[in-house]
């Protein structure tokens, strides 16, 4: 009983950990790209936070904000990126880790993703 306790109490912060909030900022299509549109995005990781496997179908551009975020793609090394930073997802990439660097503080980045008007923006991945 002790050891299940200890287990539990250990997993709390787990648990209990906020999860990503996305914020839509704007969508605007391009008339001189029909049929396509941007769409820009706030991402705030909690301390500990990170995505699940996916991808976006679009050209994603990502610039850090505030803390220390991982990001990679399948057959790519893994970068620590910084505030001021700039990541780049292609379509066809799969995105393998996305993750805040620190346990303790928040981090937030700016996503543009240039996509097929109407496409989802995230395309889980199993």
């Amino acid at each position: 009983m002790k050891k299940i306790l200890l287990t539990l109490l250990l997993a709390a912060p787990l648990i209990a950990q906020p999860p990503t909030r996305v914020t839509p900022l704007g969508t605007r299509e391009l008339p001189d790209l029909p049929g396509k549109e941007v769409l820009m995005l706030s991402v705030e990781y909690p301390p500990g936070g990170a995505d699940p496997i996916h991808r976006h179908d679009a050209h994603a551009f990502l610039y850090v904000v505030e803390g220390t975020i991982v990001m990679g793609v399948k057959g790519g090394k893994p970068v620590t990126l910084h505030p001021g930073d700039t990541f780049y997802e292609g379509p066809n990439d799969i995105h393998t880790i996305g993750r805040n660097a620190s346990t303790t503080r928040p981090a937030k980045f700016i996503v543009f993703l240039l996509k097929n008007k109407g496409a989802e923006a995230l395309i889980p991945v199993n």
